[in-house]
């Protein structure tokens, strides 16, 4: 959106006439920016929004630039909605004005989800997405899964500048947690325990490459509780780890509220280093989530998310790649099988059922599909039906349009494959 007229006449002229358009065809080339305003700004800094965007005062004003400016800032946590307006200025200069419409960023956010196995866990916290009013994510949550855990994160992407920042998190993280012997009947239960600290080295290369890098230092304890046993298996253990971590992203989404249109990957590469080889030995895993949205017609939405994931194959019970409701499966359960691969494919169609100026009400189709390579296995595992899960399902989402990332979602997955469960997952945000 956009509108042409005298700066010098803004405080004076008519609401009809500063609606005359003139269109963007009419501006010459190599037209100069007289000034830039940023209009709508209540927490977020404008200092900080003059410092994301690219277009600027004395340059060569470039349209495709402008709206690439828009799609940047409408990203930002603390932006529902942005427009960008010309006003002819002294000569063959112009002034360009960018409208935001904020969001609310304090946000509690909470994910309960329940299986037919009468599970339920459940996080609950509360981020502020905006901290100082530069784009810094402050918050912390609460965990119960069986046990507590907690944790608290940091992350300024823009700290040092427009594209570089740093990220801080502590995790305190407590589950009861299956563990997969060969040999034995049924399954182990063990105490899992992973205390973490991480920094991370935060980078935008452009509008649509970045990369995270850094480094986790972590405690594993597992203590067991009940099940088979094993003379190879400890009943307790405690091992120091270092974790390498690198991620590369590349976004080319668009946003318009609830719906988005384009591509972005996302590929998570980790090494970890143990003190204790013998028992949990060195390891990489490698993982990339492709997402793909498309809007269809006027209310619709389809989104789908491919994971691959590939991991050192070491025959052990602490396989990385698990099996849960609220990461991969809904319906599927909390945490019920690993392994050392991981192919899961997430499709689902979204549609409007009611959209108001700041309320949203949205139904979804779904079908959660995955199957898993087994600690030690070969790629042949990954065609075993006993490894392969299908979870068709509903879902409903609530919307507020004025809050960042307010969408409480409930979503019953009901499994059709062999000794299938079913189950719903709530949560705050959409799955993917």
């Amino acid at each position: 959106m956009f509108f042409l007229c005298s700066s010098q006449e803004l405080d004076t002229i008519d609401a009809q006439s500063r609606e005359e358009k003139i269109s963007l065809d009419k501006i010459p080339q190599n037209s100069k920016i007289s000034s830039i305003k940023i209009l709508g700004a209540k927490r977020i800094k404008i200092s900080f929004l003059k410092k994301m965007i690219s277009t600027k005062s004395g340059a060569t004003l470039v349209i495709e630039q402008i709206e690439e400016d828009i799609n940047r800032l409408k990203r930002l946590p603390s932006i529902s909605d942005a427009y960008f307006e010309i006003y002819v200025s002294k000569g063959d200069a112009y002034d360009i004005h960018f409208n935001i419409v904020e969001n609310f960023t304090l946000i509690p956010f909470a994910n309960l989800y329940t299986s037919s196995n009468d599970e339920f866990a459940f996080r609950l916290g509360l981020q502020e997405f905006n901290f100082l009013g530069r784009n810094i994510t402050l918050g912390g949550f609460y965990q119960y899964d069986v046990f507590s855990s907690y944790g608290i994160n940091l992350r300024a992407p823009n700290l040092f500048s427009n594209k570089a920042g740093l990220a801080l998190s502590y995790n305190n993280l407590t589950t009861q947690e299956p563990v997969f012997i060969q040999n034995t009947v049924g399954d182990t239960q063990y105490k899992y325990n992973n205390r973490s600290v991480e920094i991370l080295g935060l980078y935008q290369f452009d509008f649509k490459n970045r990369i995270d890098l850094g480094v986790n230092f972590f405690t594993e304890n597992y203590d067991y509780l009940l099940g088979a046993t094993s003379a190879d298996v400890p009943l307790t253990l405690s091992v120091k780890k270092y974790l390498f971590k690198l991620i590369y992203k590349y976004d080319n989404v668009k946003y318009d509220y609830q719906y988005l249109s384009g591509f972005r990957s996302s590929l998570n590469l980790q090494y970890v280093f143990s003190l204790d080889q013998s028992n949990l030995p060195e390891f990489v895993i490698g993982f990339n989530d492709f997402e793909y949205f498309k809007r269809i017609g006027k209310k619709g939405n389809f989104a789908s998310r491919l994971r691959i994931g590939l991991a050192s194959n070491i025959d052990t019970p602490f396989a990385p790649f698990s099996v849960d409701n609220n990461l991969n499966i809904r319906g599927v359960g909390n945490l019920i099988d690993r392994g050392t691969g991981a192919i899961v494919l997430n499709t689902e169609y979204r549609h409007t059922m009611l959209d108001t100026d700041w309320f949203v009400l949205q139904s979804n189709v779904f079908i959660d599909s995955g199957t898993w390579r087994n600690p030690g296995g070969s790629f042949n595992d990954f065609m075993d039906v006993e490894n392969v899960r299908i979870y068709p399902g509903l879902g409903l989402r609530f919307m507020h349009k004025r809050i960042f990332n307010a969408i409480f979602r409930i979503d019953y997955g009901y499994g059709i494959t062999r000794d299938s469960s079913k189950g719903i997952v709530f949560g705050i945000g959409q799955y993917f």
